[in-house]
């Protein structure tokens, strides 16, 4: 793993590593590549650490006897962010660091399994930031973000997407989807959008008139 990642330009997307599943080294070094700056959140600094990855910002709350001047010495130099409120997560509050300071797109790995309690809410959470923040969270099995109102994107013909509701969502309308919807509406624990394929190479076309509607581009 390369202990540096490369700035390209200030439009890049921020990276921040989480504290669940750990994703395939493919993909930690695509995002580390381009990304101008990588936060680590909390006790997830030991396993980052393991491997060799060059860290700019280590921000939590750092409870458990966590103590980051243990890390600040082995790597320099670190700015360590403190954020002891415990009304929000540290991936929320990681999102709050990024908009203080001007970034408006973040890539988020390592924020799903292990804990389901914690997969639920960072998935979740994410639409709250929708006016201020482009967030995408990723692992070796899915792509997960927010959508417009009207979205289009070309996929291969069989890929799989799945449509989450945060709440209700309103008259959703799709083509080039093997289960087409037309004006319809989903709600989370009723029913979603789940496991959709796509039927033809080309353009994808979603639209929906209101409510959080988050998409999660899925792979086996």
């Amino acid at each position: 793993m390369s202990s540096h990642h490369i700035v390209r330009d200030d439009q890049e997307p921020a990276l921040i590593i989480a504290n669940g599943e750990s994703c395939s080294a493919e993909l930690l070094g695509q995002l580390l590549e381009w990304s101008p700056i990588v936060i680590v959140l909390d006790s997830a600094i030991t396993r980052v650490m393991e491997l060799g990855i060059k860290v700019d910002v280590l921000l939590g709350d750092f409870d458990h006897n966590f103590n980051p001047e243990t890390y600040t010495n082995l790597q320099f130099p670190i700015e360590v962010v403190y954020t002891p409120d415990q009304n929000k997560t540290d991936l929320e509050k990681a999102f709050d660091y990024l908009i203080e300071r001007k970034f408006t797109a973040v890539n988020v790995i390592w924020a799903t399994g292990r804990r389901a309690d914690h997969t639920i809410t960072n998935v979740t959470n994410i639409v709250r930031y929708q006016n201020d923040l482009k967030i995408v969270l990723l692992d070796d099995y899915s792509k997960i973000f927010q959508l417009p109102r009207k979205f289009q994107k070309w996929y291969p013909a069989k890929s799989i997407l799945s449509l989450i509701p945060i709440g209700t969502v309103e008259e959703i309308s799709s083509e080039n989807l093997e289960f087409p919807l037309k004006n319809d509406t989903l709600t989370m624990g009723y029913r979603t959008g789940s496991s959709n394929t796509v039927v033809n190479d080309g353009i994808v076309t979603i639209v929906h008139s209101s409510g959080d509607l988050l998409l999660m581009e899925c792979h086996d």
